[in-house]
């Protein structure tokens, strides 16, 4: 009997396990059996304990080692055989949030491999995928196009990247992607490129949120009032479309609006939220998710996860001003070389530098130390690497003016943007290095 799993089934797990290890303290280094094992784990047990972090990178790595030479992945996979049962590579149907977790991933949790796979993987997509403003499907293995055809999945990608820093791509292509919502009044499941109809037997529009959360991060981004145009047609269109007596119905027919009597969880948990997010921001920015305590990550289900001390810095170990110090070891030693070679890399890091965490309160896990930085590691950190500040200022003794420099790279910024400048060739050779034993 064959198990087959989807690409996005078998990497969109990162996220959630990972907090629920890192909230409950459980081991995350652990590395029994093989790549293909692991995704077998998450299929069958995923409640098995102590396997819950490791395994689902695990899978990850293991989905990403079966790339092809163009670094693309097929559709869905045979969890046994580690064999490619579907080689349509694509952004939409199955691989989606495969992309998605890549870069979310390093966001919420500081592991540099997932920004250097989601840097390679979103390379290969722009390279081979991307037909300006369109996504395309090819064979993962030729590039040769298979499906010329926009699903309505591939809306998530805008908002991608909004997150990636890569705005003008976004704003072509969601303009693209909302015409064919203003054509219908909905997103059908799937549009003939070719044709420019809609695709047989994808006549469909299940509620679903992705081009709503596209529009949220964009209008986020760039203030553009465009947004706010886009977002109140898609209200009317569900207000007047896919209204019900007892709430909203799944449009079984985009051109007909022909309604069936059945409404998806993820309209309450994405659609409706994001469409909130959205007009709420346009009043303004007092509201939990842009101005509290934390920043959030949303997962692929539209569920927030905040970037608090004990998820996103739980392998922190250096003692310097904001840490969160997870072991209390605070001994740690450095060579004025390595601060200086440090200092100059924080400030030539072109990507994520703008994603900054807003101040929390304290409790008995803190300990400032006098000063910014007292001690840093040799390998740097998400933290010192990116500039992010967890603490509000305190009043310190007078700084070196060493210290002084590094307290001005840090950057105070409600900016959505985290990467000020995506250059397709900026990955330093070092980090590519430091990284061949995954292509393989």
């Amino acid at each position: 009997m064959e198990y087959i799993t989807s690409t996005a089934g078998g990497g969109t797990l990162t996220l959630e396990f990972g907090v629920l290890s890192r909230l409950t303290n459980n081991p995350s280094k652990w590395r029994g059996g093989g790549v293909v094992f692991q995704i077998i784990v998450l299929m069958i047990i995923p409640s098995w304990n102590a396997v819950y972090e490791q395994v689902t990178k695990n899978a990850v790595l293991g989905l990403w080692s079966r790339r092809s030479k163009l670094n693309l992945v097929g559709a869905h996979i045979n969890v046994f055989t580690g064999e490619w049962t579907q080689k349509d590579a694509g952004i939409g149907t199955s691989i989606d949030s495969f992309y998605e977790y890549f870069l979310k991933a390093y966001l919420l949790f500081g592991d540099e491999e997932y920004l250097y796979i989601f840097q390679e993987s979103y390379r290969a997509a722009m390279h081979y995928l991307f037909n300006d403003p369109w996504y395309v499907e090819v064979n993962m293995d030729s590039a040769a196009i298979v499906w010329p055809l926009f699903n309505s999945l591939q809306a998530f990608w805008p908002g991608l990247q909004v997150l990636a820093g890569d705005i003008d791509p976004a704003i072509r292509t969601h303009a693209a992607f909302f015409s064919v919502w203003k054509r219908y009044g909905f997103t059908p499941e799937g549009f003939n490129l070719a044709t420019l109809t809609v695709q047989h037997g994808q006549k469909s529009y299940p509620l679903r949120p992705e081009l709503i959360e596209s529009t949220y991060w964009l209008y986020k981004a760039t203030r553009d009032p465009r947004y706010l145009d886009a977002g109140r047609d898609m209200v009317a269109s569900l207000q007047y479309g896919a209204r019900c007596a007892c709430g909203y119905c799944h449009i079984a027919d985009v051109e007909f609006h022909k309604k069936e009597d059945h409404m998806e969880s993820f309209f309450l948990a994405e659609t409706v939220k994001y469409l909130w997010l959205l007009f709420d921001l346009a009043v303004g920015p007092d509201n939990l998710v842009e101005n509290g305590p934390y920043k959030y990550i949303f997962s692929t289900e539209g569920h927030l996860l905040p970037a608090t001390p004990q998820i996103s810095l739980a392998t922190e170990h250096c003692s310097y001003f904001g840490a969160y110090c997870n072991t209390g070891d605070s001994k740690q030693k450095t060579e004025s070389s390595d601060v200086s070679r440090d200092h100059q890399e924080t400030n030539g890091s072109s990507l994520y530098d703008e994603w900054v965490h807003s101040g929390f309160p304290s409790d008995s896990s803190l300990t400032p130390v006098s000063g910014l930085i007292k001690g840093l590691c040799r390998g740097l950190t998400h933290e010192q690497k990116y500039g992010i500040k967890y603490l509000a200022s305190v009043d310190t003794p007078p700084e070196d003016e060493s210290a002084s420099q590094r307290e001005q790279t840090v950057v105070q910024s409600t900016s959505v943007v985290v990467i000020s400048d995506q250059r397709a060739d900026n990955s330093p050779s070092k980090s590519n290095n430091e990284h061949d034993n995954h292509k393989n």
